[in-house]
């Protein structure tokens, strides 16, 4: 296809020649290509601005109508309003590029005319993560001072086009990853409230925020999804019995394709609250349970079941309570408030106890997890395979590089390949390391990880055999086999459950079908509620 080009007539004068350059220059920065589909977008003309500056106007006025006490507008990671106000998206050559806090400024003042005294917040991405030409903290105070007046309130986010997994990170990053930028923001405004947001999950880093004059409130969104009773429970000074969010990701995500109900891992009820039953309605008959797998459901199954007024024992086969989650993971939090609660019931619990003796009066619930799967790859004499669970329980591995065989795409491998840096061998039959970790918006930082650790990644690759030194691998798409050096191979595919117990009432967990947290908690109410 011909190029488009600008053809200019000998006759004009240099200046006009110029402009014409400038004119052209200006019309190919005004179109930023988006970053995913690369679809250039067309330029909004003066017309357009107007609908949609209107259009904010209208929805203020149906929010506050509806009974809304205000509206917060959109300046945040994903919005029209912040791709106005940064040089990434917004390089216009007129007067919105000139001014780019003008759109902002007309949007504000549209939606404070028409929400009357409703309150009027500002959701502004104060760092865009891309200092090349994005809004940068320093940046962030300016534009916070000078539309600051026009609001009630403001909240400070980060993140844009290009840092998307930022916006709403899971435990790969720190908590509270907004302070500095806040309290700088929050200088800037000595009159409108500022709010700090930014994977602020623990009430003690809200109390000290908001003590340090960092803030003048806290979002704790994920916080009070894992635990809806928090703000209650932090008032009836029992802070301690407070479910931590342990920032998984897993059910939590507003967008995903998926369209799942927003729930929690940890509080399933979350989300369903009009669905589920009282997992807690206490029992007209107190019975002996016995509890056998000291897992995360086998945890949540006594804890239940105590709470309800049953008599309950607990016992695990290991000298460890958590199951795998206690091993790997971000899961580890959970446990210890399981095992907590658990204790503040009254549950007896037994660890390092191999052989279980039901009294004649037990309900069983079995909750002991799963075992090692199925190999499909041949294991020559001389061969180092280790299962994953082993090696995070302690199980040593050799000097020299590791290969981690990683057929399900999941979490368990990349961070041991992360742990292992430059000795991992990550195999993967995806074109990705982590393919399933696109669920929780850590693919894209999980790959990036990996690479600055220096891991080794074999791509499009399924393992068909295992011997003294080596792994060889098969290439999916052209069969063809290649051999790769390594000390072990750690199998970290598929698991199984574990054989049923004759003498179980019911079952959770793992011992059905190895899933999630999330699987093993629900079932574990169930099973805890039909007793």
């Amino acid at each position: 296809m011909p190029t488009a080009r600008w053809w200019l007539p000998r006759s004009t004068t240099p200046a006009a020649r110029a402009a014409a350059r400038t004119a052209s220059a200006n019309c190919g920065r005004h179109r930023v290509p988006e970053v995913n589909s690369r679809e250039v977008p067309k330029w909004m003309e003066a017309d357009d601005i107007a609908a949609v500056v209107a259009g904010f106007g209208t929805a203020a006025a149906l929010a506050v109508g509806a009974g809304c006490d205000g509206v917060e507008i959109n300046a945040g990671q994903h919005s029209l309003v912040r791709q106005f106000l940064s040089g990434l998206t917004n390089q216009r050559g007129d007067e919105w590029g000139h001014d780019r806090l003008l759109f902002a400024r007309q949007v504000i003042s549209a939606v404070r005319a028409t929400a009357g005294t409703g309150i009027v917040g500002l959701r502004l991405s104060c760092d865009e993560l891309a200092p090349w030409a994005g809004i940068t903290p320093q940046m962030a105070v300016d534009i916070a001072a000078a539309l600051g007046e026009d609001l009630d309130y403001l909240v400070v986010t980060r993140g844009s086009i290009f840092s998307a997994e930022k916006t709403r990170p899971d435990f790969h990053e720190p908590t509270g990853f907004n302070i500095d930028v806040c309290r700088g923001v929050r200088g800037a405004l000595p009159t409108t409230p500022v709010f700090l947001q930014g994977s602020v999950v623990d009430w003690g880093q809200a109390e000290w925020a908001l003590g340090d004059g960092v803030c003048d409130a806290v979002e704790m969104t994920r916080a009070q999804i894992a635990d809806p009773d928090l703000v209650s429970k932090l008032s009836a000074d029992a802070a301690h019995t407070i479910r931590p969010c342990i920032r998984c990701n897993q059910t939590c995500q507003v967008r995903d394709a998926r369209s799942p109900v927003v729930t929690c891992v940890g509080e399933p009820t979350s989300g369903r609250e009009t669905e589920d039953p009282d997992w807690y309605a206490h029992t007209a008959r107190a019975r002996n349970v016995l509890v056998v797998g000291g897992g995360i459901a086998g945890l949540e199954a006594a804890r239940v079941a105590a709470v309800r007024g049953h008599r309950v024992r607990l016992v695990e086969r290991t000298h460890q309570l958590g199951g795998i989650a206690a091993l790997a993971g971000p899961g580890a939090p959970l446990v210890q408030w399981l095992i907590g609660e658990c204790t503040a019931a009254g549950v007896a619990v037994e660890v390092g106890t191999e052989r279980v003796a039901p009294r004649p009066d037990d309900v069983v619930i079995q909750c002991t997890g799963g075992r090692p799967g199925t190999r499909s790859y041949e294991v020559a004499p001389g061969a180092v395979v280790l299962d994953v669970v082993d090696v995070h329980r302690g199980t040593p591995l050799p000097d020299g590089p590791i290969a981690l065989f990683d057929p399900i795409g999941g979490p368990i491998a990349v961070a041991l390949a992360e742990t292992l840096g430059s000795r991992a061998i990550l195999i993967t039959q995806d074109q990705i390391a982590g393919n399933e970790l696109s669920r929780t918006g850590d693919l894209a930082p999980a790959n990036v990880r990996l690479q600055q650790q220096g891991a080794q990644i074999e791509r499009r690759s399924l393992l068909r055999a295992v011997r003294a030194g080596e792994v060889e691998l098969e290439d999916r798409f052209s069969g063809e086999r290649r051999t790769v050096h390594c000390a072990a191979l750690v199998d970290c595919g598929f698991r199984l459950p574990t054989d049923p117990i004759p003498a179980a009432t019911t079952q959770a967990g793992d011992c059905v079908a190895p899933r999630t947290i999330h699987e093993a908690v629900l079932e574990a109410r169930r099973a805890a509620l039909s007793v």
